[in-house]
Formats: C-alpha cells, structure tokens, sequence
C-alpha cells in the first residue's frame, strides 16, 4: 500500500508540473503520448487503490490552474476533457458501453446488435475556448482552463476574424455558450515562424504552441496579427434547446454564422466510426491544419442526457487517438554529414523509438544555429516530431530530464570525410554600394570535389531524373564510380567504358549495356535541365528555366555579370553572384568544357528572351548599380538628365546638382569616382549591348504567352501523363505552377484521388478542369499532348 501510495503521489506532481508547463504556460516538456502513459497509469492506479482517490487528482479534474494575469472565469457548465481511444479494440469497448448504457440490444460475433448514431469530426490541435453569446452577441470568451475554471479571453477572440461578434439570422437562444477549438494552419503556422525569425522573435515547436500562445497575449493587438482560426465542436450552457442532435446542433450554429468541420459527418454504427477513423487518418497529413485524432460523439441529445458523465469525462463522446507524431527518446551522438555544396550538417543518433508507426533513430538538426537554439547536448532526453513523410526532427530538450554527464554538441575543425578545414561561411549582403558582412549558419568543407562525400552528391544530383536523368546511376552505383577511382567529374561519366563498369557489383553485361546506352542517351539536355544539373549553389528547377528562358544560350548564361542577371524575376543580387562566381571559377569552367568535348549537344538555345530583352532602361540600369542614397526616383532623373551612363559618369557638379539634391550629388560623383565603379558600370552596359538588351538596342514585339500571370495548380494522379510533364506544359504558356490552392489561383487540374486541394478549390469558386478536359485545353492551346 505504501508503494502504491507513493507512485500515486509522484505521479500527481509530475501531472500538475506538466499541467502547469501546457495549460499555463503554453511550454510543454513532454509530448502528449508521454501525458498520456503517465495519466493512465495513475488511474490505474487509483482503480486498484480507491480509497487513495482525492478530490485533487489530475484524474478528477482537467487541465490546470488560470493564469493570474486574466481574469478567472466560472464555467456554468464545466468544460470536460474527453476519454481515449487508441486501439480499434477501445473504440469496440466504448461502443458496448454506449449500448449497453442505454440499453439496447449489444449483440455478438455473429452481429445481431443495434446501431449507434454518431457524430465523427477531426480532433484538432489547438487551444479549448468558450464564446458566449448573449441575445446574440458575442459578450465573453473564455479558456477551459481547469474545466471549472478558466480565464477570460474577451479582448483577444473578438481579433480571431471568423468568430462572429454577432451572429447571423434569428432565433438564437437568450444566452448560449459556444464550445470550440482555436487553431493555427500548417501555412500559417510557417508563415508566423518565419516572421519571428526575421524579427529576432521566438519561434514555436508546432501550431498548437503558437495558437495558444497567441491567443493568451496580454497585449491583444499580438493576438491580432497572428493568423488564428477557430471551428466549434459544441454548446455548454444554453437557455434553450436547439435541436435533437448534436450534427443538428453544429449545424444550426453553423446557419448562425459559426465555423464548423468541414470533416463533419454522421456515421451509423461502430464500424463506420471505424471506416471514417482509417479515410481521415490517411489524409491527415494532405490536411491544411494539424489534428491528433477523431472525436466520435453519440449523435442523440437525449441519449447523451441518458449516459450522462463521469468523475472528468462524458460517457457518450471519446477521442480516438492517432499515432503519436512525437515521442520521447535520448540524444545518444551527434554525427556530421557533408553534402553536395559541401555543408557539413549534424544529424541526431537516438536511441530508437516508434514515432507515428515508424522506428526512428535518425534525425534532423539542420545546422548549428538549430542546435544552440534547442539547447541541445548529448546525453539529452528530446522530444523528436515525424509529420508524413517529412524527416524527423527534433523540436525540444527536457531540461528536468538532463543527466549529469550530458556533453556539448562541437562542430569538427576537419572534415570527418576527406580532412580539410571546416569553416564559417558568411553572408555577404549587398545594397546601395555597400556590403555588410556576417557568420552565416551553415559549415562547409573547403576541399570540395577533392572531397569523395562532396563529389558523390555532386553526381548523385547531376544524374537524378529532374536533372540529367541518367536511369541506371542510383546512390551506390555513384558511390562504387567515385570509390573505384572511374568518377572524379560529371564529365568522366561520359568516358566510362563497359570493361569499367562490368565488374563492378550490382552489373553484369546487360545492365552494363543498359546503363552506357542511358548516358549516351542523355547527352542532348535541354538548357533549363542542363543549368540545374550543374548544381549552381540557390539554382533550383525553377530558377535554372527562368536563366534558359530569359539569356536562351549556355554562353550567355556563363558570361552574364551580377548586374545583368538581377534583370531576371526573382533574381536578387546574392543568387547573382552566386551564379556568376560559380561560372567564373576555373574548375567549374574546365568541368562544363570536358562535358562539351565528350559530345553533349545542350538543346533549346537561341535568342534572348524578348520580354527579357525588352526590360532595360537607363534608369533601371543605373538603379541596379546601387549607388548609396539614390533610389528608383533619382536614377530615373538622372537619365533624364544626361541621357546615357558616360554622361552621368562625366557629369561635372553644376549639372549633377540640376538634377539631384546635394546629398545624392555627392553620392554619385563618389560611386564613380571609384575606378572600379566605372568599370563594372561600363562592363555592364557593354554586356547589356552584347546581348542586345542594351536600352537602345533593337526591340523585338513582345507576345504575350497565353497563361502568363496565371497561376495554376495540379493535384490528384494524371492518368495520361506525369505532373511533371504538365507542370512543363503550362509553363511553356506562361502559367505559375504552385503547390498550394489560394484565392489568387487561376485554375485547378483534378486527377483521380484529388483531396484537399480540390476541396478548397470548389468552396473558393475556382475554375476546375478533369484530366479530359486539361488535354482539351492544351490542344486548343496549340501544345501537343
């Protein structure tokens, strides 16, 4: 009895600190499956035990105390946590209570037993809220804090834009009290992170944290820049009845103006809970916001009166749990990684555990900027997060959890691969003719293709399908090239011989043949494919079109200075001299002409791109140079001032102060003061007339392609062709391909299986085209299909 006693005792302060840690601070140290095994055990517990049962046990109440720094708010109907489901077998379980408590016939293996209504909607994870509404204004919002008592949120609901300050129609009750979930997107969530990045702020683990956080700001203007939402799950108290079902409640509230679940439906029996369980936990991870199960709930107002509540739990609802997408596990190393570019990356060695129904051992720390802001030291019990497909990361350090002989994560002076200096990079930011210079976040190893980890990766992106999609050449395959002393360039795959390869292992005389026939094959790449294959540092797939489309020849993309490529859209000035320093380098240089010599013929070269030829001005080029303090506006009076670069080269003080300010005068009689000033300036414009972009060179017309300033989207699998081949289709009239459904979308193309994106689209209004009808299109866009 002791024992027990005292197990019970430890797990009631652990639960209250971690009810403290997630409801009142919004800081959780352990993830939910943790709360959970630690919940269940006490109960078990205190089931064995019932005479140790007080009134003060987390298992007779919910959540935690309210933060003093709101005002306490009574609920009149408490705010109850619901029961869990993780197995198939508990929801089984849970269906026979249900039926036996309102005694209807439970049948048995062979069937025979009634059918139970229920209402089945998405668990989001988000913070527990409650709006009510007097004469149908919004008069109060609450937390659920403890479930008896919360704190009061007024100010900063009212800033969340879909609840209603009043809601919609007639006919509400005097006095009703709303019960939902107040939630971040996955977009937004990004999208918030990304600002508290550039802002120096803090950043949060996932959406949940940040939903909460926002939503408790003492300061409600915060609360109203952040992009929450919230959907109702229910009502609490309620001057009269609105309907006999809960569907028909949330459906009335929805008439009122309310947001509900677009997930809602009504499922007849046990096993279509079961069936809407599997179809929403495989599209779970295609859903815009994150939930962390199914709430199924009896649809029937008198039966739930019926059943009725336990001691911290109603008996007609329960939350089936999916698998958990964090975990607890040890940090057991940190290892370093070299890739392609050379960055040399720490990745986590756990102690392997189940996350999501997955075993994870590895994970992701991306940098060492990532490590020192998670705190992070070997020997650490972390919190480690597996969202779909996405890498595992790990997103928090117990602290309370650190044992004493934890030791620091140390970047290696060498690299763990070939040995030579690992060191900082730096961001060079350059604007208005000056360049500030600061530690980057990422470690590189200087021996680049000396180094084998660097040279690998160089050729396993080189050959991959999206660039010179050479089949046959998969990660061991390269690794075997470059081992055996075959591979040290891209372009030695181009002089491998069969007697080279045939011995290796993985080939033999037919796959030998295969794979010499596949680089042979490869060797007339379109330019956008060849750019991407070079694997320019910040030149995705995207970019590399944007270079072919606009300079239309490998020797002008070579050639072409900084000041001339910002010209490209969304080319700013970093990725220009990125481009431009990779083909200046000598290495690079050689490595693109040994490609040539062994006969590769780069297809798809020819003019300039007309709009892009079209794009100068003299007071646009003379704005790219980037003088201090002088912006657009004086660039442009400027040229209408001298009329051509040698003129404002030469421009004596009287005239230069006709057309500028004092300040801006002396600012651009210094800039070209600078005999390296002038010669990049000059450089540039003889290029621009090289190219003939220059602003007195020749224009062509400018047609317009078809799509252009359209964006589109694909989703669903196409049938007669890949995405990828009509993600180039559009292209090549114009349109933006992008991955996510906005307002701003033109049109959606829906393949079988299309599921969230379809949905968005038809409730945004948007144009809609099936497979059938896209062919159609395109044919009538003149685009062979």
């Amino acid at each position: 009895m002791t024992a027990a006693k005292n197990r019970i005792l430890e797990l009631r302060a652990e639960l209250d600190q971690h009810n403290y840690r997630y409801h009142v601070l919004d800081e959780p140290s352990i993830p939910d499956i943790e709360y959970d095994r630690l919940f269940h055990e006490l109960k078990a517990l205190e089931a064995a035990n019932p005479e140790l049962v007080t009134s003060d046990s987390p298992t007779q109440r919910v959540g935690s105390a309210a933060l003093s720094a709101f005002t306490q708010v009574r609920h009149e109907v408490p705010m109850l946590s619901l029961g869990n489901a993780f197995e198939e077998t508990d929801m089984r379980e849970f269906d026979r209570r249900v039926t036996e408590g309102l005694d209807l016939p439970v049948g048995d293996l062979f069937g025979g037993g009634a059918a139970v209504e229920y209402s089945c909607e998405p668990k989001l994870d988000g913070l527990a809220v409650s709006l009510l509404y007097q004469d149908g204004v919004l008069v109060r919002g609450a937390t659920r804090g403890d479930g008896t008592t919360g704190e009061d949120i007024s100010v900063n609901v009212r800033t969340v834009r879909n609840i209603p300050l009043k809601l919609h129609g007639t006919g509400w009750p005097a006095t009703l009290e709303v019960r939902g979930e107040v939630f971040m997107s996955k977009a937004g969530f990004e999208r918030l992170n990304a600002t508290q990045l550039e802002v120096g702020g803090k950043t949060f683990a996932n959406p949940r944290n940040a939903a909460a956080g926002s939503l408790r700001q003492l300061d409600s203007k915060i609360t109203a820049n952040r992009p929450l939402e919230f959907c109702c799950y229910g009502i609490g108290q309620v001057s009269a009845d609105i309907a006999e079902t809960h569907i028909g409640n949330l459906q009335q509230l929805k008439a009122w103006g309310l947001p509900i679940s677009h997930e809602l439906k009504l499922a007849n029996g046990i096993a279509e809970c079961l069936a809407y369980y599997r179809d929403i936990g495989e599209r779970r991870n295609a859903l815009p916001y994150e939930i962390d199960g199914v709430v199924f709930k009896v649809n029937s107002i008198a039966a739930q009166r019926e059943l009725g509540f336990r001691a911290r739990e109603p008996r007609w609802a329960i939350a089936h749990k999916f698998p958990a997408m964090e975990e607890l596990t040890e940090l057991l190393d940190v290892e370093f990684q070299v890739g392609r570019t050379g960055a040399v990356t720490p990745v986590a060695r756990l102690k392997p555990v189940k996350v999501a129904g997955v075993t994870v051992a590895n994970a992701t720390l991306h940098n060492m900027d990532e490590v020192a802001r998670l705190g992070l030291m070997i020997g650490d019990t972390v919190i480690i997060r597996r969202a779909g497909d996405v890498i595992p990361q790990v997103v928090q350090v117990v602290l309370e959890r650190r044992p004493d002989n934890a030791r620091p994560v140390k970047i290696p002076e060498q690299c763990p691969v070939c040995g030579s200096h690992v060191e900082r990079t730096q961001l060079v930011k350059r604007s208005k003719g000056r360049e500030t210079i600061s530690e980057g976040a990422v470690y590189r190893c200087v021996g680049r293709l000396a180094c084998g980890a660097q040279l690998k990766q160089a050729i396993i992106h080189f050959v991959s399908r999206r660039a010179m999609d050479i089949e046959g050449l998969g990660d061991k395959s390269v690794e075997q090239l470059v081992d055996e002393g075959l591979v040290s360039s891209p372009a030695d795959l181009y002089a491998l011989k069969f007697e080279d390869i045939v011995d290796l292992e993985g080939f033999a005389e037919v796959s030998s043949n295969k794979l010499l026939s596949a680089i042979e094959g490869s060797k007339k790449p379109g330019l956008a494919r060849f750019i991407y294959a070079l694997g320019i540092p910040d030149v995705g797939e995207e970019t590399a079109k944007v270079l072919a489309r606009s300079l239309g020849s490998l020797e002008r993309v070579q050639r072409a200075l900084p000041q001339v490529l910002t010209y490209l859209p969304d080319v700013g000035l970093e990725v220009a001299h990125e481009i431009h320093s990779f083909f200046e380098d000598a290495h690079n240089q050689q490595v693109i002409a040994d490609l040539l010599k062994h006969g590769l013929q780069i297809q798809d070269q020819g003019d300039l791109g007309a709009e892009f030829a079209a794009s100068t001005t003299l007071g646009g080029f003379l704005d790219k140079l980037h003088i201090p303090s002088v912006g657009p506006g004086g660039a442009q009076k400027l040229a209408e001032k001298f009329g051509s670069l040698q003129g404002v080269m030469s421009a004596d003080w009287l005239d230069m102060r006709q057309a500028l300010p004092e300040k801006q005068a002396n600012s651009v009689r210094e800039f070209f003061a600078s005999e390296e000033n002038r010669q990049l300036a000059e450089a540039a414009e003889k290029q621009l007339a090289d190219f003939g972009m220059h602003w007195q060179s020749e224009k062509k017309v400018v047609e317009g392609l078809p799509l252009a300033g359209q964006t589109w989207v694909l989703t669903g699998s196409l049938e007669l062709m890949s995405r990828d081949v009509a993600k180039d289709k559009l292209e090549s009239l114009g349109a933006k391909v992008a991955g996510s459904v906005s307002a701003k979308t033109h049109c959606v193309v829906a393949g079988p299986g299309a599921g969230s994106k379809l949905t968005k689209a038809n409730e945004l209004g948007l144009k809609v085209l099936d497979e059938e009808a896209f062919v159609g299109f395109l044919k009538d866009h003149g685009v062979p299909v």
